[in-house]
């Protein structure tokens, strides 16, 4: 929660104002709950295990930002997230992923998280040894024998706790003119001297059994994964590469950070950072809502609904880390519940889901706005993109509502998915200048109203073209 530290519900709005139109309510709803989250850490133990977050549902068509704000949130308050869909899930007994896996998932998105972070933090360190590493591969006869995979007698004997040299003898020291030799050659590198420079390094690889392993859900629901299981009883090989002095740093760099990092603080880290911040994006939660007897042969989405509702509630699922309680885990359900209504889910899980925020459909003018208002907007990752081959994409004002006015109609005529639209519109909108920029950089395209309708009103106008091409 570094990331957020001091962070007040209206900056957090702030924050998300700059990649997510319009949406307000939502916005504030979660905002509350992080911060929510920052006082909680700061109330005394006899009452912060009481105090529980409450989860969101949101309510809205696709397209309008419902996954966008919870990951754009927790990416703000740098938290473990995951999205899943709650049709993924189905009741026990039947074909299909148990719902613990969701929390294993967010497990080892922690520890992946946690990872890169604390290999950040030595990287200083790591970028020295690495140095030291290199200069024993360029330099023969330097220290390279401290770093050799030993032969099988010298395995053998450290196996059994025995040194590989015989007592008294010390390993090979490099001499004085070895030392100057090295110092000469570490400014060489040092100056970028011998980036193209050929070496040989030795990368680890798993050897993992060539098979696909179907575990069954009880193992699963234990923690267990049989292709870890087989693949950490095969012994990790060694293999030579040949790469550039560059490419051999940033392996060599990588290496000795994974050594210097503490794999069980890291774990424990992990599952603190899951435990106390975690955030689960619960999605297309609508398609299981239905109670059993409603909707004929159905019957499992009242099971997934039961089943999804201990983690919801608080639990402890067992994953290969450790046991991870689910108390304080943050979930954010969302649905368009077009066909149903959150009153159709069980009264217990409902009950679980208490701030509920409606986000309203996309207009013309929120079209508008998206495609120009947020810091990576469509029209500057269009721009960016083509500007790179050297053709200069110029919106005019007239040319982005037009482009909002097409969405909108498109919309209307067929099914409306949102802002997802206007993806469509302007790959179309581009794909000739795209495919000719090559030919013809360096040039300068304006985009006006005329050239949006050329482009696209054929297409927006033809209800039949358009649900299949737009």
């Amino acid at each position: 929660m570094a990331e957020t530290e001091g962070l007040t519900p209206k900056q957090i709005v702030a924050e998300l104002d700059r990649y997510i139109v319009g949406q307000d309510e939502a916005k504030r709803a979660v905002a509350i709950a992080l911060r929510n989250r920052w006082r909680r850490q700061r109330l005394g133990e006899d009452i912060r295990e009481e105090v529980i977050p409450k989860n969101i549902l949101m309510i809205g068509p696709t397209g309008v930002g419902k996954t966008e704000i919870a990951r754009r949130l927790a990416r703000l308050a740098g938290a473990p997230f995951i999205k899943v869909e709650a049709t993924k899930f189905t009741e026990v007994g039947y074909v299909g992923r148990d719902v613990d896996s969701i929390i294993r998932d967010l497990v080892e998105q922690a520890v992946r998280m946690t990872q890169q972070a604390k290999m950040a933090e030595v990287q200083d360190r790591a970028r020295e040894a690495a140095e030291e590493a290199l200069l024993d591969l360029l330099l023969p006869g330097g220290r390279r024998e401290e770093h050799a995979t030993p032969n099988p007698f010298q395995a053998m004997a450290s196996m059994l706790g025995q040194r590989p040299y015989e007592e008294g003898e010390q390993p090979p020291q490099p001499g004085p003119e070895q030392g100057a030799t090295r110092e000469k050659l570490r400014a060489r590198l040092r100056a970028g001297q011998m980036e193209q420079a050929k070496v040989e390094v030795e990368v680890e690889e798993a050897r993992t059994p060539f098979m696909q392993v179907f575990s069954p859900q009880g193992l699963e629901e234990m923690g267990m994964n049989l292709q870890d299981m087989l693949g950490g009883m095969m012994p990790k090989g060694r293999r030579r590469r040949t790469v550039t002095v560059a490419e051999a740093r940033e392996l060599l760099t990588y290496q000795q950070a994974q050594r210097l990092v503490d794999q069980d603080q890291v774990v424990s880290e992990a599952i603190r950072a899951v435990e106390e911040n975690g955030i689960v994006f619960l999605d297309e939660l609508d398609k299981v809502a239905g109670r059993e007897g409603t909707h004929g042969p159905d019957v499992s989405r009242e099971g997934v609904q039961r089943d999804i509702l201990p983690i919801v509630e608080g639990s402890t699922v067992t994953t290969k880390y450790g046991p991870v309680r689910t108390d304080h885990v943050l979930f954010i359900a969302a649905g368009a519940f077009h066909v149903s209504k959150p009153s159709d889910l069980i009264p217990e899980l409902q009950g679980r889901f208490p701030l509920r925020v409606e986000l309203s459909r996309l207009g013309e003018e929120d079209f508008v706005r998206i495609l120009s208002e947020p810091q990576n907007s469509l029209i500057r990752q269009y721009s960016e993109l083509l500007a790179v081959d050297g053709v200069n994409l110029e919106f005019t004002p007239e040319g982005i509502r037009e482009i909002a006015s097409l969405a909108r109609q498109v919309n209307e005529q067929a099914e409306n998915i949102g802002a997802r639209r206007l993806h469509t519109m302007m790959e179309k909108l581009v794909e000739e200048v795209s495919y000719h920029a090559p030919d013809i950089r360096p040039t300068t395209v304006r985009i006006t109203a005329e050239y949006v309708r050329e482009r696209l009103q054929g297409l927006a106008g033809n209800v039949d073209l358009s649900r299949y091409i737009l």
